[in-house]
């Protein structure tokens, strides 16, 4: 996988927000991934006013492929 992140202080900044059809169902595993902008923010739904992290576009895009393989445990 990439590893090509980076944090950005404060999610509130940013637009386009929508929550993952993959977020877990009443355990509060929530996450909010926005639309239009040149890399990919991903924030927690539960921390609308924290930090963000930018994928660029190939790393958000192999998380999402690891993530529908089920690569990931648990």
């Amino acid at each position: 996988m990439h590893s090509s992140t980076r944090p950005y202080a404060d999610s509130r900044a940013l637009t386009g927000w929508f929550k993952s059809s993959y977020s877990g169902g009443g355990n509060g595993d929530c996450l909010e991934a926005a639309r239009g902008h040149a890399s990919v923010p991903v924030r927690d739904s539960k921390a609308v006013d924290g930090p963000a992290v930018l994928f660029s576009s190939a790393g958000w895009a192999a998380f999402v492929g690891a993530v529908k393989d089920g690569r990931f445990g648990g």
